[in-house]
């Protein structure tokens, strides 16, 4: 290639001839200083608008690159090569080291340098800096310009010519004069950018306003710096040719791609547009996942709770704090898991239809996983429940016993009042004869006593024992209560003991007895002590839960009733002792003869007793009676529940079979089945108040304490599980119709293949399970005219297909995954291969690209995306922070994270 000037020949040569005719010019007067001030600016601001790349510039071009630094670094930065490792000293030796590797860098070029030497630079030589500069300009701005093979100045002229021809007033026949008037640089704008330039405003008489018009746009919205000066151009009779051939090339660089950048951007923004859809799809399936299994984790350790106060009101109220999560908390979570599989369905299909490989969640996050943990939860609401209605049982029976310990410990604590002080007296000392043996006898109806309380002691113990066990929840205070009756029986054996030794003592000496108040004695006691089991037995709390078990009380009850007569003769007779005992006193003047020496007890004692046991028996009749009134209303409740339950199951099993059936296609067509299943959701609402007034007659069940059911098989749970399951079947069902009338309009098929394929499909799924096994798609697949040899090479062409329609290995084939086998070759989809094409054009045919040029070329949304998402580009002599577009375009066709 040779320039008019001589200063590049094929080979790029600087030579002295150059030097010579510039010289020569001098001396004749022709050469005119201006241009070398031209060259100086032009130039000077060419170097600046790479420099600033590496974020630096120059401001005298004759000194600024005497060290070398920045023309290795103006180098690397319009080469995009890395040079060698430049020196940092400031000795002159180091500055001419550094020039010579810039220019043996320009040599490696294929550019061959006569008469520039690293000296000349180094002494700030202006022609030899301005001469080599303008040979960097030929070698990286103007060579690679070529329109019908011609030069790169032929070229380059004939690109102004043809783009400047339509425009009045314009004729580019130069690189001088036929651009001092400033219209061929705004006829150049004008024609790649109408939008910047009003044109016909413009008049070749204004040629000043015309080149600042020019400078200033260009500067301003295409980033081409002012290399030239307007005064300068109208001022020098023939302008610099170097320097305006230099400017004129930035303006070829800045439109040359625009066409080809606009058609692959309008490519790419079409392909990530449909990526970023579906990735806001995934994304929102993501978190609607994450938020079902975080409310499943956060309700799970609640439904695991085994903790309870140990008090009825406390279970009670957890009671009703479950019935509130059915009802309230529960229903938004069976809409959001719903709308969740048909959200991943829907998303699955939009990636068939674009030709993207199929969603795969996160670990943790399949609709499998979702629900396995859905059934997870419904086994803990199910054992939480139970255990709250055990644990109701265990209280009430708890409370029971803590007011049977209450009652028993109350009247043993009224018995033992004194006891110990009356053991412990020595008032026999002091008595005459027969009042010892009046207290030996008393002793020895005192200890008949004493072993009549031991079983009511035992039982105490008993009672808090089971207390203990079963966890009540002032088990405390009943230990500390047991201890203290225990203990004081233990002292109260002791001092039993020591006093009849001491009775045994004086009974030697004092030996006379009243043998009526012994007999008194001896028969009253045991009659108080059944007198006060009687009492406790009428007064004592009772649960039931039938109309047996009350008919059985009330049973026990009467056979009680009748042995009142023979107590009534006892009573009678211990009555007549004590009269006896009067006769005699009043007869013989005894005195002190009306104390029983022998018990404490007295007729008047036994009388209240006796009155008390007349009055409660009557009293336990009416309780025993307002009991059986409430099981019979309990068995009233239990009949109400199973009536309603015994209608409800067999509706809901009804409604399942027929979603099922519609789901296997059998009626009509897809909008036929699409409508239908539309009626039935809204039958399906419109039934709710039915199951909302079973849960009213479950609550009065559960309120009534009542625990078994004999009328109806179905529970509240069951039917609870089964209305779910209902609206989950209903609404996957829509979600599966209106995928296949998308694949069916989207894919072209009519509505004829469409049932044929449904008819085949159905025909081979003989357990209409709605899915096909491998050997059963074969079938399927011959039975619709696909030609499968019964040869290796057919059974390789199968397991193919069933990589195709099975990607995922389940051993299964659904009927979304057999249409979209049978009609994918009519689909036309983008591929990797062309998005990579018009990646390659936009980055100027290189193997990678930048951030800039992506934001340049594309939507600011889109070229973030871009740039967040491509990994950088490995490949050799890559600039800093390059990215690798086609590994990029590879991913989105195949498997991902995107």
């Amino acid at each position: 290639m040779m320039m008019d000037n001589g200063v590049i020949t094929n080979n790029y040569e600087y030579t002295d001839g150059y030097m010579e005719q510039e010289e020569e010019w001098e001396r004749e007067g022709l050469l005119d200083p201006a241009w070398e001030k031209q060259q100086k600016k032009t130039f000077t601001a060419w170097c600046n608008s790479h420099l600033r790349k590496a974020g630096t510039g120059i401001e005298n071009i004759d000194e600024d690159f005497r060290n070398g630094l920045k023309l290795m670094l103006l180098l690397e930065v319009i080469s995009g090569e890395t040079l060698p490792k430049p020196d940092r000293g400031k000795m002159r030796f180091h500055k001419i080291a550094n020039v010579n590797k810039a220019l043996d860098f320009i040599a490696s070029k294929g550019v061959k340098l006569v008469s520039i030497g690293a000296e000349e630079i180094v002494d700030g030589n202006l022609k030899m800096t301005l001469g080599m500069i303008w040979t960097i300009i030929l070698r990286f701005a103007i060579q690679d310009i070529s329109v019908e093979e011609m030069t790169a100045k032929e070229g380059l002229l004939l690109w102004c010519q043809r783009k400047t021809a339509p425009y009045k007033n314009v004729n580019v026949q130069n690189f001088h004069l036929s651009f001092k008037d400033g219209l061929a640089f705004c006829a150049l704008i004008h024609r790649h950018r109408p939008d910047l330039i009003d044109y016909s405003k413009l008049s070749k008489d204004n040629p000043l306003e015309n080149l600042n018009t020019a400078f200033d746009v260009a500067e301003k919205y295409l980033d081409i710096p002012r290399m030239l000066d307007p005064d300068d151009l109208i001022n020098t009779p023939k302008p610099d040719e170097r320097a305006i051939m230099t400017y004129v090339s930035c303006y070829y660089h800045a439109f040359q791609g625009a066409q080809q950048a606009e058609t692959a951007a309008n490519r790419i923004c079409k392909v990530l547009k449909v990526n970023q859809e579906n990735e806001r799809l995934m994304e929102e399936y993501e978190r609607l996942a994450s938020d079902l299994l975080d409310w499943i984790r956060r309700t799970m350790p609640w439904l695991n709770s085994r903790q309870t106060d140990n008090s009825l009101a406390g279970c009670q109220k957890k009671l009703e704090d479950y019935r509130t999560y059915r009802r309230k908390h529960k229903p938004p979570r069976v809409e959001q898991k719903a709308k969740l599989e048909t959200n991943f369905n829907t998303l699955q299909t939009k990636l068939r239809l674009s030709n993207r490989p199929a969603y795969m969640p996160t670990e943790g996050k399949m609709v499998s996983d979702i629900a396995q943990a859905w059934k997870g939860l419904e086994i803990a609401e199910k054992a939480f429940e139970e255990w709250l209605l055990s644990e109701m049982m265990r209280l009430e029976r708890l409370e029971y016993l803590a007011q049977k310990f209450k009652h028993k410990a109350d009247i043993h604590e009224d018995w033992t009042r004194g006891k110990e002080e009356m053991l412990q007296s020595q008032d026999f000392r002091q008595c005459k004869l027969y009042d010892i043996k009046a207290l030996k006898k008393k002793h020895e109806a005192f200890e008949s006593d004493l072993a009549a309380h031991q079983d009511r002691v035992e039982q105490i113990a008993a009672i808090a024992q089971e207390l203990n066990t079963l966890e009540y929840h002032e088990v405390a205070s009943v230990n500390t209560r047991c201890q203290r009756i225990c203990s004081q029986w233990d002292r109260l054996g002791a001092l039993t003991q020591r006093r009849r030794l001491a009775l045994d003592d004086a009974e030697r000496v004092l030996e006379q007895i009243d043998l009526l108040h012994l007999e008194f004695a001896k028969r009253a006691a045991p009659f108080n002590n059944w007198l006060d089991g009687t009492r406790e037995d009428l007064v004592d709390m009772f649960i039931v839960h039938t109309i047996e078990e009350i008919s059985g009380l009330m049973d026990a009850h009467a056979r009680f009733k009748a042995t009142l007569g023979e107590a009534d003769k006892e009573y009678q007779a211990i009555v007549n002792l004590v009269h006896q005992v009067e006769s005699i006193v009043k007869q013989h003047q005894i005195p002190g003869g009306l104390e029983n020496p022998y018990t404490t007890l007295t007729a008047h004692e036994l009388n209240r007793k006796w009155s008390d046991v007349r009055q409660l028996v009557p009293q336990r009749d009416g309780t025993l009676a307002a009991e059986l009134r409430k099981q019979q209303n309990n068995e009233t409740l239990r009949r109400q529940f199973a009536e309603k339950a015994n209608a409800v199951g067999p509706w809901i099993e009804r409604q399942m079979d027929a979603v099922t059936a519609i789901g296997m296609g059998l009626q009509g067509s897809l909008e036929d089945q699409l409508h239908r299943l539309k009626e039935y959701e809204a039958g399906v609402y419109a039934y709710k108040p039915h199951i909302e007034e079973l849960e009213r007659i479950h609550q009065a069940v559960q309120e009534g304490m009542i625990f078994e059911n004999r009328y109806s098989q179905y529970t509240m749970e069951t039917l609870r599980v089964g209305w779910e399951q209902l609206l989950t079947s209903i609404n996957r069902t829509i979600n599966e119709v209106e995928n296949q009338i998308l694949t069916r309009d989207s894919k072209g098929i009519t509505q004829e293949q469409l049932t044929e394929f449904r008819a085949s499909f159905n025909h081979f799924d003989k357990n209409r399970t709605g899915r096909l096994a491998p050997e059963e798609l074969k079938s399927c697949l011959v039975s619709v005219g696909y030609s499968i040899g019964k040869d290796r090479q057919g059974e390789l062409d199968f397991q193919r297909i069933l990589a195709v329609v099975d990607p995922n290995n389940t051993g299964y084939v659904s009927f979304d995954s057999f249409l979209d086998f049978m009609t994918r070759e009519s689909t036309d989809t983008d591929t990797a291969e062309q998005v990579i094409d018009s990646f390659r054009i936009l980055a100027g045919d290189k193997p990678y690209i930048t951030a800039d040029e992506l934001r340049r070329e594309l939507p600011p949304d889109q070229a973030e995306y871009c740039v967040a998402r491509m990994p950088p580009y490995r490949g050799p002599n890559a600039p800093p922070h390059a990215l690798d577009y086609m590994a990029f375009s590879t991913a989105l066709y195949g498997e991902t994270d995107l």
